[in-house]
Parts: structure tokens; C-alpha cells; sequence
């Protein structure tokens, strides 16, 4: 769950107290949005996650009930993770997140095993419970991707995903400088086939095998009416990813699949309320706008 509190601007000055507009509770984080957006485009989806017994689970589940996400959740005895997004006046975002999962918290082999033998691909968010299913999706050929959000290549929770991943996907902004040369580690030592680093207005650089040591920049798309709110914007841009690639399209057409689903997102109110669909999509991508006609 995320909630959203709407500032001037961040990072925000110290005060005892502040007013603001409403305060919005939305279905949010990674899993769900990586989801949501995969189902709008077409795609046959299915989501596994923990959600509490609480008022925030029931809302998550009342959120994927409304899409064609096929959802199988298990009861966290710890509650639903959720999240405080501070979002100012230009849509930029800072995030307070309780991910409140223990450390031995595990999904059952029997729950997620069937899901994986009938996948033609899985996006692993970096949930700690979710490095657990590597094995067996090793044994069982099934590519994977994963965001590593704002990883600055040295924290040492995200590290597996990165190296286990067919495709990586991370924010510029944690690695800083410093981005180029974590996005060849995770080539050099893992298995990715390609890392593509989001930078939001900035655009996106890709690296991959065969292109060369640098990675390369590709603008962004232009959004089709002002930025509002970014939330959910990365899980946008890895869904009109993952949409060209399962249809075998290269890796460079696919980051600008992305681009505009990212901007698409942005553009409304709240986290994973601008899904766009296929048509808009493929006509955005000719453009480098993200068209209207999304749901």
C-alpha cells in the first residue's frame, strides 16, 4: 500500500506540522505494478505475494480483483508491506517504506511451483522471501527479470538479484557516478543479458553484451499531458519492457516500450491509476510520445 502526501516541494523543511491536500491511500509497490501494467498490455499474468488479514490487504486485493491479473496471494501474519510517498508540486517522489517481512518469512514451494512451470517468463521483485525461488527457476529454464530500485552496487541485499536476473532494471539514481561501472558488474558477474538504468526525464541507458563497454542513452518520451505523480512509473516502464521482449523484440525497441509507459504513468494521480494499453503503446513508441487511449 502506498500512501501519498502532497508537498510544494522535497525534500521538505522541518516544521511541527504541516497542511496538505488530501491524503490518498492507493494498491501499490513493485509486484503489484509490474502486474498490473503487463496485464493492460495483454499479457496472461499472474501475481504471488504476502498481503496481511488487515484494511490495506483488502484493499490490494479489491484493486487486482478489478484487472485481469490472476492473483494468489498467502496471509502475512506481519501485515501488508506499505509505504508513506512524499510526491511535490513537479511529481518527483520520496518514499518511507516499511517492507516489515521478517527474514525467515518463505513461500512455500507447493504454492509458487506451479505458477513457474506454466510461465514463459518471471519478474522477481526484491522481496528477500523472493531470491528463494532462483533454484527452481534455474532448474526449470525460466527466464527472469528484477528492479533493483535505487541500488548503489553495494548494498549486499540486492546483489543476488542482480547476478541470478536475465534482465536488470535499477534507477540512475542510486549509483550516481557510479552507474556505468555497476551496470558492467552486473554483466561481468551475473547472467543479464542486458541492465537498463532509468533516470526519469533523463531518459534511460542500456547496456548489453554486445554493445560495447558504455552504456548507451535513449531519451525519454514525452508524457502526453503535465507530470502529476510519479509513483509507479518504473513498474510502468519494466511492464512495456517485458511486453516487447516476450514478443521478440530487440532490446533497444524494448527500452523505448518502456519509455513510454513510463511517461504514460505519470500522468495521473496516485500509484498504478495510468495503465496503457497495447494500441497506445506501439503508437507511442513510433511517436516517442505516450499517447492517450490507455486504460
Amino acid at each position: 500500500m502506498d500512501t501519498v502526501v502532497r508537498v510544494d516541494a522535497l525534500p521538505v523543511p522541518y516544521a511541527d506540522s504541516y497542511g496538505v491536500p488530501p491524503i490518498r491511500e492507493w494498491a501499490g509497490h513493485t509486484g503489484t505494478g509490474v502486474a498490473l501494467g503487463c496485464a493492460a498490455l495483454g499479457l496472461a499474468t499472474g501475481f504471488l505475494d504476502f498481503v496481511g488479514d488487515d484494511p490495506q490487504g483488502a484493499l490490494v486485493r479489491e484493486r487486482l480483483a478489478g484487472s485481469t491479473v490472476r492473483f494468489h496471494p498467502l496471509v502475512s501474519p506481519y501485515g501488508t508491506r506499505r509505504a508513506v510517498n512524499l510526491v511535490d508540486a513537479a511529481g518527483r517522489r520520496s518514499s518511507f517504506y516499511d517492507g516489515r517481512d521478517p527474514l525467515d518469512l518463505r513461500m512455500p514451494p507447493e504454492h509458487y511451483l506451479p505458477h513457474l512451470r506454466r510461465a514463459r517468463h518471471v519478474h522477481l521483485s526484491i522481496m528477500h522471501f523472493a531470491r528463494f525461488l532462483y533454484d527452481d527457476l534455474a532448474a526449470l529454464g525460466v527466464p527472469v527479470s528484477t528492479d533493483l530500485h535505487d541500488w548503489d552496487g553495494l548494498t549486499d541485499h540486492h546483489r543476488e538479484f542482480a547476478l541470478r536476473s536475465d534482465l536488470v532494471f535499477l534507477s540512475a539514481a542510486g549509483a550516481g557516478e557510479r552507474l556505468a561501472g555497476v551496470m558492467r558488474e552486473i554483466l561481468g558477474e551475473g547472467r543479464a543479458e542486458a541492465v537498463v538504468a532509468t533516470a526519469g526525464a533523463g531518459g534511460a541507458y542500456l547496456l548489453t553484451r554486445d554493445g560495447g563497454s558504455s552504456p548507451r542513452h535513449i531519451p525519454a518520451a514525452v508524457p502526453p499531458g503535465p507530470v502529476v505523480d510519479s509513483n509507479g512509473a518504473g513498474d510502468a516502464f519494466a511492464s512495456g519492457f517485458l511486453y516487447g521482449r516476450l514478443a521478440g523484440r530487440d532490446l533497444e525497441e524494448c527500452v523505448r516500450l518502456g519509455a513510454v509507459a513510463g511517461a504514460y504513468a505519470c500522468t495521473a494521480e496516485g500509484t498504478h491509476t495510468a495503465l496503457i494499453d497495447a494500441p497506445a503503446l506501439e503508437r507511442g513508441q513510433e511517436e516517442g510520445v505516450a499517447v492517450t487511449g490507455a486504460r
